[in-house]
């Protein structure tokens, strides 16, 4: 079978070489007729378009933007917020024609994506410090916005959530109903289910010490200490966590996720308490469990967040010309359900 060439297709449509060459690279540079008629001739020749790694040597660029992922990637995928984020950050690229590229952030093998894999630009999202993949990123000098991550230097934009006065505004609904025995669901201290002194070593991402902070510190205005217990991945089953901690007699919970919090809803089900009766619950992310049941929750806007990463990287890149900000910070909203009320009176 005779190989079909860019040099084919001119020859059939009675254009020169670089005419094709432009109806698939560069299209604004020929009429609209014109290029649907070469278009037609390349598809009934059986000519799929110029070889992309060929294109890339050309260009210097790949039209890959990677995601660098905290968690594993099942987990990832799997959960509805971070499902949400990943297709706004998509829905923001595709005018660029740019693909996604999801970086898991350990990897076997000699294999390192974050290192080894070609790509324009990254957007790391949640992501420890120190982590590995996330060195290899800054270590190649591509274009990065961190999303739910400390403030890097200077142009180095990053992208959050209130998360610090989210959880205070949580913790001051329990407080305002009048709750004192309060317990909190948080994760990051190791791989065990077990209690946490709030002043405990660790180096947990950014978004679980400013959660905990909110929470923490609003309490620590109204004189109450809360039990704190570690949940060792905030993706699995966290009924352990919740067992227990309703084992120390608590009245309301808050919770790093909406997810751990549905999990404190299943096991006071388990135990006969009644939500909000014996127990008052607080999530966080407005995850669609949320609503589904009925859990006060502090919102935050997982599609602006997804587009405002992706924006900061097209400015990075040149492929928009507002400047970048190094801080984008979101607002949050307390969302009050049916998961609250008033404290027991006994």
């Amino acid at each position: 079978m005779t190989r079909v060439t860019l040099q084919s297709i001119a020859d059939e449509v009675g254009v020169s070489r670089m005419t094709v060459s432009n109806a698939f690279s560069r299209p604004d540079q020929l009429s609209a007729a014109l290029r649907e008629r070469i278009l037609a001739v390349a598809a009934r020749l059986g000519y799929l378009g110029p070889d992309p790694s060929g294109r890339s040597l050309a260009t210097g660029t790949t039209g890959a933007i990677g995601v660098l992922w905290s968690s594993r990637l099942r987990h990832s995928l799997a959960d509805e917020v971070s499902a949400r984020f990943l297709g706004a950050i998509a829905d923001e690229l595709a005018p660029d024609g740019l693909a996604l590229t999801l970086l898991p952030a350990v990897a076997d093998g000699e294999v390192v994506p974050s290192r080894d894999v070609a790509l324009d630009g990254a957007i790391a999202y949640s992501c420890r410090p120190g982590l590995p993949a996330l060195e290899w990123l800054e270590r190649r000098g591509l274009p990065l916005v961190r999303v739910d991550m400390p403030p890097g230097a200077a142009g180095e934009p990053v992208v959050q959530i209130e998360d610090r006065a989210g959880a205070a505004a949580a913790a001051r609904h329990l407080l305002g109903l009048g709750h004192r025995r309060i317990g909190i669901i948080t994760s990051g201290f190791g791989t065990d289910v077990h209690r946490v002194a709030t002043g405990e070593e660790s180096d947990p991402a950014w978004v679980l010490q400013e959660r905990l902070a909110g929470w923490v510190g609003e309490l620590a205005g109204a004189g109450v200490a809360p039990v704190v217990v570690n949940q060792p991945d905030a993706f699995e089953d966290s009924r352990p966590a919740a067992r227990l901690l309703l084992a120390e007699d608590v009245t309301g919970v808050l919770c790093l996720t909406d997810v751990i919090a549905h999990d404190v809803l299943a096991v006071a089900r388990e135990r006969g308490l009644d939500v909000p009766g014996d127990l008052l619950v607080v999530g966080f992310d407005d995850h669609p469990l949320a609503a589904r049941s009925r859990l006060t929750t502090v919102a935050q806007d997982v599609d602006a967040k997804g587009h405002a990463a992706a924006q900061a990287l097209r400015q990075l890149m040149g492929r928009a010309g507002d400047p970048v900000p190094d801080l984008h910070r979101l607002p949050v909203e307390l969302v009050v359900r049916a998961s609250t009320g008033l404290a027991p009176t006994s």
